[in-house]
């Protein structure tokens, strides 16, 4: 789908070019998210969390093909053809040489997923980008779970996308797959 036909997927494209933040749901709760690429909207997240830059971000992804420029390409091919995706499960791979510090923190592998919710698929295809996915909460606070608590909590700082979350219960689990360690379960 080509975003120049829909108004509505052309301004939020907009939107996240520019920096801007949005809330969206995803497996477990809503994400906050934005364009990877982009620093200041990435400083704006952490802003908003309260996360030291030091932890590094989840992207998200609908398909492995979005993820290319920011893990190494074999690592990539190799999750890809795991079983692990689509779903919630996170991987963590090594970063891509080129892959911007601000994603990966102070660590070498930067997570990553490409997720089977509906909605964050449709997004992340329609936007023709992974996205940043970091739960919408503030550190150390419990995920939200739906767009009006989105509004409350961060108001016209950010942009929130209706929907619901999926039925999962617990953020997605997240694996090292050099190792096989699980991270989060």
């Amino acid at each position: 789908m080509q975003l120049t036909k829909n108004p509505v997927d052309s301004a939020l494209r907009g939107w996240l070019k520019t920096g801007g933040v949005i809330a969206y749901p995803t497996e477990s709760c809503y994400g906050l998210g934005c364009d990877p690429m982009n620093p200041h909207a990435v400083r704006r997240i952490l802003q908003l969390k309260g996360r030291p830059k030091s932890k590094g971000l989840i992207l998200i992804a609908a398909r492995v093909e979005q993820l290319k420029r920011y893990v190494d390409a074999e690592a990539l091919q190799a999750a890809k053809h795991s079983g692990y995706w689509p779903g919630p499960v996170t991987l963590l791979l090594p970063a891509a040489g080129h892959c911007p510090p601000w994603l990966s923190g102070r660590h070498t592998k930067l997570a990553v997923r490409v997720t089977a919710h509906p909605l964050a698929a449709s997004l992340c295809e329609r936007l023709g980008m992974a996205l940043v996915s970091t739960s919408a909460n503030r550190a150390g606070g419990r995920p939200l779970k739906n767009a009006r608590d989105c509004h409350r909590m961060f108001g016209n700082q950010i942009r929130v996308i209706p929907g619901k979350i999926g039925t999962a219960r617990r953020p997605s689990t997240i694996i090292d797959f050099a190792s096989g360690d699980i991270l989060r379960s």
